[in-house]
């Protein structure tokens, strides 16, 4: 029997290409004074692909962007905190996802949150989100020492919610450091398949959050 839903939260829970685009165009809408030279479209663009979906962290994004662009009335670091200051402000949930937490809330199964990234800027991203009262652990990698797909942080997030790993299932869309770091913990797993992989080994495989209610509610 599930006790556990354990969630990834970009690209899972948070839509972050979604989140991002509107980020970068009001960032640029934002700052057109100073990026006058610089196209609109082009500046969203370069952003996005530079970002690679939240691999690279935005101080090399903004780096890459200010050399390219040859932007001089700005710096990196001032983007990296204007980033870090308003990006929170523009998170998307995925379709469904909030109706389901709250439904998993209700009839009591215990949810957590296992995400890379930095700690408050995650942290925040999560209350946006306003799953702060749905949710009974979050573990960001920066805080823990560790990172998915090391099966510990799997394991962290079971011993805080006092549960066996294998009656927590955790759903996430990375194949190696989601669906291969829980099933190396014991979980079972569900795989958000974003259309970026195929073949990964999971429990449950899924694109949209109303297709996980029939499955995890009793």
């Amino acid at each position: 029997m599930i006790k556990a839903v354990l969630c990834d939260l970009d690209g899972t829970m948070l839509d972050r290409d979604s989140s991002l685009k509107r980020f970068v165009t009001a960032q640029y809408d934002r700052l057109t004074e100073q990026l006058t030279h610089v196209p609109k479209q082009d500046y969203v663009d370069r952003f996005i692909e530079l970002d690679n979906h939240g691999y690279v962290w935005k101080d090399i994004v903004y780096q890459q962007l200010i050399e390219e662009f040859s932007i001089s009335s700005l710096t990196w670091e001032w983007l990296l905190a204007d980033y870090i200051n308003h990006f929170p402000c523009y998170c998307i949930p995925f379709p469904g996802m909030m109706e389901t937490v709250r439904k998993w809330k209700t009839e009591k199964l215990l949810i957590g949150i296992i995400t890379n990234g930095k700690s408050g800027f995650q942290r925040a991203n999560i209350t946006a989100l306003g799953l702060d009262p749905y949710v009974d652990v979050i573990l960001v990698s920066e805080t823990e020492g560790i990172k998915k797909p090391d099966p510990a942080i799997f394991q962290r997030a079971v011993d805080a919610l006092c549960v066996s790993p294998e009656a927590c299932v955790f759903l996430g869309d990375h194949p190696v450091n989601d669906i291969e770091g829980a099933r190396n913990a014991g979980m079972q797993t569900a795989w958000k398949d974003d259309g970026r992989s195929k073949g990964v080994p999971a429990d449950y495989i899924w694109k949209d959050w109303k297709e996980l209610r029939p499955i995890f509610h009793r």
